[in-house]
């Protein structure tokens, strides 16, 4: 395939060549293979993790407790796609013998195999300087599908990345492999990001970020001349219900669990609780007054980037000025302080602006008058990576409208605790309808996020040697 130069981005047309070059390797790449490089991946970057972990807390200021555990998380993730190709995922096969005589009971020998895309271009994220950035998730199940990655590198951390970048190319050098299986796309502006995505030798895009980053990427992947798919992580306000019998319980107790998940890690996960839904009862009530004592006094710790501060005060003040504060905010932090607002769902549903998603510590109250009108709250939302049921354990009618709700919005629905923290293990679903992703088929969190960068391919009465 011919390449189209621009003078403007010879670097990113340099080192989606060397991909291009490497991919027919590695779709013919034996499970040994790839699962070597996986975890020697993994084994360098605990290696060098104290020195990562200083220059990530510089870039990201999430502190080293929490990056230490990432880089487990990262290397837990590389490992674990390493013993799917070992237990041959991404070489599995279907087979169909020939029965003999006219279709539709008669049929030829078909054999149904599964093809790499070929080289994905990777956004990593900013909220995830090891997880979802360089060596994350995104690269790991590429790598192990049988692709080669192209890293565009976050803006945030770009230290850290070129740092994580030479000890994965060290590796990839040290056994022997084509440096084209691992290259980074400096891509310093959004047209470069475009170009990248538009190249005509990338044959697929995984991201993680912001709706509006997304989105217009998303659609550069599509107006392409052959769009290629794009596996689009683009934001969640990821709402919980909580239902008044399970407040008569322990109301104290899952306040304050909830205000410690709204406010991790200054809220920025994209699996951050934006939206309590309650119904109108005295439980209730006590609830809001628990959460607003229990959030009120923590401390946060600074946002990934000024942008990314900035971007939270606006959506904050949206919502602000068509919602209710339930309590004064104190600027005592490094941070900005948490944000805590009251309305209810007659207007939740009508106004847009409640809907805005507030990238930080800060939640949405909406109180229902019934759980038909919560259910209405749910649909309002629309695509959400996660909701929350919290006292859901009968069976009967109204439960069952809930979850019938939150099964339509989310790709993850939770009955008990609190949904920031995602498990890398086969039964995850990390995506749900739009606008929380562009593939709510796929996910981007757990081993089933190989097949992401698989295609079948049917073959009939293929002789042996093509079968292996």
């Amino acid at each position: 395939m011919t390449t189209p130069q621009n003078p403007n981005f010879a670097a990113i047309d340099a080192v989606v060549a060397q991909a291009a070059a490497a991919a027919d390797f590695w779709a013919d790449s034996s499970a040994t293979q790839r699962a070597t490089l996986l975890r020697g991946l993994a084994d360098a970057l605990e290696q060098q993790q104290a020195e990562l972990v200083v220059i990530a807390d510089r870039e990201s200021g999430l502190g080293e407790a929490r990056l230490n555990g990432e880089v487990a998380r990262t290397a837990f993730q590389l490992r674990g796609f390493a013993s799917e190709v070992e237990a041959g995922v991404p070489y599995r096969q279907v087979e169909d013998h020939a029965v003999a005589g006219a279709p539709p009971a008669g049929r030829p020998r078909l054999t149904r195999v599964q093809r790499p895309l070929g080289p994905v271009a990777m956004f990593s994220a900013s909220n995830f300087p090891f997880a979802f950035s360089v060596l994350g998730g995104d690269t790991a199940s590429a790598l192990a599908a049988g692709c080669p990655v192209v890293i565009k590198p976050h803006s945030g951390h770009p230290e850290l990345s070129r740092a994580v970048f030479a000890l994965a190319a060290g590796v990839v050098r040290a056994q022997g492999l084509p440096a084209g299986l691992l290259t980074l796309a400096e891509a310093p502006n959004r047209a470069a990001g475009t170009y990248l995505v538009q190249h005509p030798s990338i044959a697929a895009v995984a991201f993680t970020g912001s709706y509006q980053g997304g989105k217009a990427l998303w659609q550069a992947a599509n107006d392409r001349e052959r769009p290629v798919p794009f596996f689009g992580e683009l934001g969640s306000i990821n709402p919980l219900v909580a239902l008044p019998a399970v407040l008569e319980k322990d109301s104290e107790a899952l306040a304050r669990t909830l205000a410690g998940s709204i406010t991790l890690g200054c809220g920025q996960f994209c699996t951050s609780p934006g939206v309590v839904v309650l119904l109108d009862s005295p439980h209730s009530q006590r609830f809001v007054a628990q959460l607003a004592e229990a959030i009120a006094p923590i401390a946060t710790h600074r946002m990934l980037t000024p942008g990314m501060q900035q971007g939270f005060e606006a959506a904050a003040a949206t919502v602000a000025a068509n919602a209710t504060s339930v309590f004064a905010p104190q600027a005592d932090g490094a941070g900005p302080s948490p944000r805590l607002f009251a309305t209810d769902a007659v207007s939740f549903i009508a106004n847009a602006h409640l809907r805005e998603e507030m990238f930080g510590p800060a939640a949405l109250i909406v109180t229902a008058n019934s759980v038909a009108q919560a259910a209405e709250v749910l649909e309002a939302i629309g695509g959400t990576l996660t909701t929350t049921l919290w006292g859901l354990d009968a069976d009967n009618t109204d439960n069952r409208q809930l979850l019938r709700a939150a099964q339509r919005v989310s790709g993850r629905v939770l009955f008990s605790g609190v949904p920031t923290g995602v498990a890398v293990c086969h039964a995850q679903q990390h995506g749900g309808p739009w606008p929380s992703s562009t593939a709510p088929q796929s996910t981007s969190v757990g081993f089933a996020a190989i097949e992401r960068f698989l295609r079948p391919v049917a073959l009939q009465e293929a002789p042996t040697w093509v079968l292996g």
